[in-house]
């Protein structure tokens, strides 16, 4: 599903073994599988131009993911404009929270 909302290629099943690639961009694969027993939630942030942005909250919205502005708290569909960009959570099922935003917060330019 993270290949379908972020708008790039997945894979349900990679050549070798059980993995299924997501892959992000050129310099990136997110490899998937199938884990039994506990696990630990994880954050993950995608920087991405605005038509990108745009287009991932509509799938979320097609989907009837809910997102917030917000890392934790209520799925209100807002949108975090407080650093110069735009910025939206969501949380899949098994816990684990995405972040997609337009400008790093973490990487602001040197003035």
């Amino acid at each position: 599903m993270l290949g379908e909302i972020l708008g790039v290629p997945w894979s349900p099943e990679a050549p070798i073994g059980p993995f299924s690639p997501v892959y992000v961009n050129e310099a990136l694969t997110l490899d998937f599988d199938q884990a039994e027993g506990g696990f630990p939630v994880l954050h993950y942030a995608f920087r991405v131009d605005d038509e990108r942005f745009d287009a991932v909250i509509a799938r979320l919205e097609a989907r009837g993911i809910g997102y917030r502005g917000a890392p934790f708290g209520a799925f209100d569909n807002q949108i975090n404009t407080a650093y110069g960009g735009r910025i939206a959570y969501w949380t899949q099922p098994e816990g684990h929270m995405w972040e997609v935003l337009t400008e790093s917060y973490a990487r602001q330019p040197h003035r």
